[in-house]
């Protein structure tokens, strides 16, 4: 099941691409179907590609781009939907995001990548093997383009709570830590971001092994994304779901609540100021 088939969104890539081709279309003053046969597809596929109802296929595009004696511009909007930064098993993953009413997450060993500052994201993903410079800019740059969904006047609402030993953990080094730390305190005044720590001198060992992430969409459904060594999984099974929510519930019991989750902050950013 596609996590956007139901309800395109204004404002996501797929919406945004099946608009454009919808536009070039008519600039043409062809239907579906007869733009369908030019590129060797059925008018109700290309209808789906047109409200997003569908995943778009690199050979259409390509094709469409020949028919219309394009240059890349339908190209670099597909590229926007298919980030081949991106392992296939994620690639679900930033879409239900962008379309998310609600996401919840948990992390006991890095700040979430919605969180992240531009080095403390570059530390964190020049960390996989192998990855060559190139990669991780690509890489970079897909994820600070996730983080725009926090740009909207209709943002999700996002929680995040993770272990304290995030904050002890210098990805980036000092500096970087420093940096991540003041951008995490200034979203905690973000009206729809909710940032909670876990105390080190917890006794919970709920979510240590792996991170993950819940989100509900507008019509209700809820997806789940967990992180693993070599490959997550991103599911919208319900008792997977409910399983992880039942997680996430009992690990953010255990959470600082807001205001000392903000003391704690403070203190950390001046232990990186002073030190």
């Amino acid at each position: 099941m596609s996590a956007w088939s139901d309800e395109p969104q204004n404002l996501l890539p797929e919406a945004i691409f099946g608009h454009e081709l919808r536009r070039l279309r008519q600039a043409q003053g062809w239907s579906l179907e007869a733009f369908g046969s030019r590129v060797r597809y059925s008018g109700t596929m290309v209808g789906y590609y047109e409200l997003a109802k569908r995943p778009v296929p690199e050979e259409f595009v390509t094709r469409v781009e020949e028919v219309l004696g394009l240059k890349g511009e339908l190209v670099d909007l597909w590229k926007k939907i298919n980030p081949k930064t991106a392992p296939k098993w994620f690639r679900e993953w930033p879409k239900i995001e962008a379309a998310a009413r609600t996401i919840r997450s948990w992390e006991p060993l890095i700040v979430p990548g919605l969180l992240q500052t531009a080095d403390y994201a570059r530390a964190v993903l020049r960390g996989r093997p192998g990855a060559t410079e190139e990669e991780v800019e690509q890489a970079l740059e897909a994820r600070l383009q996730r983080q725009t969904i926090f740009d909207r006047p209709t943002c999700p609402m996002f929680t995040g709570v993770m272990d304290e030993g995030v904050l002890h953990r210098q990805i980036g080094g000092r500096e970087g830590m420093r940096q991540q730390l003041e951008r995490l305190l200034s979203l905690t005044d973000h009206p729809k971001i909710t940032i909670q720590i876990v105390p080190l001198e917890t006794e919970q060992t709920t979510g240590l092994l792996g991170g993950f992430a819940i989100a509900q969409l507008p019509n209700a459904q809820d997806w789940a994304y967990l992180e693993s060594p070599s490959s997550g999984q991103v599911t919208d099974r319900v008792e997977e779901v409910q399983a992880i929510s039942l997680r996430y519930d009992m690990i953010r019991a255990w959470a600082h609540p807001l205001h000392v989750t903000k003391n704690v902050l403070r203190e950390m950013l001046e232990r990186y100021e002073h030190e």
